[in-house]
């Protein structure tokens, strides 16, 4: 999608790539997008407002109190914007905006924001890493925050690591995906199954995996947002069930198998994220088995719904997607899975990557091309993922 005609705001916190904001507005206007800039205080050190006075012909708001501006102008440019856009997004700014602060003009334009907003992380390595900086991301993912980055590379420090904001061209790229996806699924038919499968030994225990379930219930909650009619398969998950999505609760593989290929006909496109038990236990004992010499399992093939679904179809629809969780050789695992069983596209990614996280860095296999994607949130992998769905739903 063309960004031109629309309304950005672009909020600048005070982080030393700052200055890269200079280039992230001029790049918006190069697309055609009108532009208007919110600064906070400590921003100002770093860049001079009269630097995006002079590029977008309007002085950016830095005082909520200033008495130059009419009304309440968060509220206003709030309502203007079709999206914001904050670059760099630093910790404090993180942590702020996913507790609901508003006391400065960056976060106060993002509260009262009616648009899609896009932020940009940037800082040091060990502040990106710190677990509250991953909780303030992952509520803000939850929120609907786009989140673009960080990359790994050289460091205001010195340092090389993963905190470095995206290049601007990026974070634009990134903004056109967001406000280009807006109800291109609607009226299809989108299956996703997500987390784990339990398969009972006793009353009391069963084997499982630690699949949480986040990257399918990520893809379920894009799909929604972009048109489409979801059905969530889900395993045991604490997760909520994102908005306007249909949710059908299992426990076991068999459980999936049945409910999965029970909606195939109706699907466009079946998405398999579930972490699926290939085994099962030969049987389940009635009452709970007491402890005593070494327990020996005797084990038995669960279905393979993926292998399944593309064993047998005929045409081109339900579209097919399968994921692979790999600890070595990603791309060539989702290669051989993806003509294993015939399906269209294979996400592959390493267990260290994204397996129980809010971000993920996978490789988007399919017949004619391999597309490896950068560490980012698995929102905006969902998206990723969606817009080759909707690609072949086109063709």
């Amino acid at each position: 999608m063309s960004l031109r005609d629309s309304r950005i705001v672009v909020g600048v916190t005070g982080g030393v790539a700052a200055f890269k904001s200079v280039e992230l507005v001029r790049e918006l206007q190069r697309r055609g997008a009108s532009v208007r800039v919110v600064m906070t205080r400590s921003a100002a050190r770093f860049v001079g407002p009269i630097t995006f006075t002079g590029l977008v012909g309007t002085p950016p708001v830095t005082d909520l109190w200033d008495p130059s501006y009419r009304g309440e102008v968060h509220v206003e440019l709030g309502e203007w914007a079709d999206a914001m856009v904050v670059a760099p997004a630093t910790m404090q700014f993180l942590a702020s905006a996913a507790h609901g602060f508003a006391d400065d003009p960056v976060l106060a334009t993002y509260a009262c924001l009616r648009g899609e907003a896009v932020f940009a992380p940037a800082m040091h390595t060990r502040m990106f890493e710190r677990a509250s900086t991953q909780r303030n991301l992952a509520r803000l993912a939850d929120d609907g925050v786009h989140l673009v980055g960080p990359v790994s590379g050289p460091l205001a420090s010195g340092e090389v690591g993963l905190g470095r904001m995206s290049e601007p061209s990026e974070i634009v790229d990134a903004l056109e995906r967001v406000l280009g996806t807006r109800a291109d699924l609607a009226g299809k038919k989108v299956l996703v199954s997500a987390g784990p499968t339990y398969e009972d030994l006793d009353p009391v225990r069963f084997l499982g995996n630690r699949s949480t379930g986040k990257m399918g219930y990520a893809i379920a909650a894009r799909a929604a947002a972009r048109g489409a009619d979801v059905t969530l398969v889900s395993g045991p998950s604490s997760l909520e069930v994102p908005k306007g999505v249909n949710v059908v609760r299992v426990r076991s593989a068999r459980e999936m198998h049945a409910a999965v290929v029970g909606r195939r006909d109706e699907a466009d496109a079946i998405v398999m994220t579930a972490a699926v038990a290939d085994y099962r236990p030969a049987e389940t004992a009635e009452h709970k088995i007491k402890k005593g010499d070494d327990l020996v399992l005797r084990m038995v093939r669960n279905p393979d719904i993926l292998a399944e679904l593309g064993a047998s179809r005929t045409g081109p629809r339900p579209v097919l997607v399968g994921f692979a969780l790999e600890t070595q050789d990603v791309e060539g695992s989702a290669k051989r899975k993806l003509e294993k069983k015939k399906v269209d596209l294979v996400v592959g990614n390493e267990a260290s990557d994204g397996f129980g996280g809010d971000t993920n860095k996978v490789v988007i296999v399919s017949r004619d091309e391999t597309r490896t994607l950068p560490l980012m949130s698995k929102l905006d992998v969902a998206d990723a993922l969606l817009d080759r769905i909707r690609d072949l739903l086109a063709r």
